[in-house]
């Protein structure tokens, strides 16, 4: 495992019971004047994030449009998503398909919302945090949940449309096989009678459609890396 320490002021805050608005203005001026560039910028993130048992709530909001900002615009392709960034997004926040964090969760569905283009794989991981909610009540998505049922709620509701709204035109909802998959299998665990009766309309409103994948293409910077889950343990 390799060996990652955190430089002044991160690894003072790093020590800290609770992350206050002070230490993010530190965090701005002196880690990351140029916000987050680089992977070791992420692994700085979430080792602040995992160590502070308290946080301020102007720490979300700093977590997740940094860490959104990073992976859609200033990883390749820009202002994009691929396969590439996909995985590591999925590997980095998840823990055998589980995303775990409320927050984390939630900055799978900014990276949604602000990409240009999603890949088929990160729509149906964020729509498979409600499948396991419903039937095995496990995940983030299970603990932000208003009520602990089978059926759909409205929440859930909203939460779908969240993660879907970026590929709707008009009445239609396109959807590429594996969210496809997914949200049939939401349907397979819910009862009809049970279910928010927008749930009908939406799946009434889908659409099954087939995109050639884009030709994998070579990059300067791969920031796949094994080794991140592991950096994460600081020194």
């Amino acid at each position: 495992m390799s060996e990652f320490r955190l430089a002044f002021p991160a690894c003072v805050i790093a020590g800290k019971h609770r992350l206050a608005v002070e230490d993010i203005g530190l965090l701005r001026k002196h880690s990351f004047p140029d916000g987050i560039r680089t992977p070791d910028d992420v692994v700085v993130m979430l080792a602040l994030n995992n160590s502070c048992p308290e946080k301020c709530p102007e720490w979300n909001t700093f977590f997740v449009e940094q860490l959104a900002a990073f992976i859609v615009n200033h990883s390749y392709p820009q202002g994009s998503l691929d396969e590439i960034n996909v995985a590591w997004l999925m590997r980095m926040v998840a823990t055998d398909g589980v995303v775990n964090s409320e927050l984390e969760l939630e900055l799978v569905l900014h990276v949604i919302e602000i990409a240009a283009h999603v890949p088929d794989e990160l729509r149906a991981f964020a729509l498979d945090q409600l499948r396991l909610a419903i039937s095995q009540q496990v995940g983030a998505y299970h603990l932000c949940r208003s009520v602990d049922r089978k059926g759909i709620t409205r929440q859930d509701v909203d939460y779908v449309m969240r993660i879907l709204r970026g590929i709707c035109d008009g009445g239609d909802v396109n959807v590429q096989p594996l969210a496809w998959g997914v949200l049939m299998r939401i349907g397979e665990e819910t009862l009809p009678t049970a279910n928010h009766p927008r749930w009908a309309s939406i799946l009434s409103a889908l659409r099954l459609v087939e995109y050639a994948e884009p030709a994998r293409r070579s990059r300067w910077l791969r920031i796949v890396d094994d080794s991140l889950g592991s950096e994460t343990a600081v020194a």
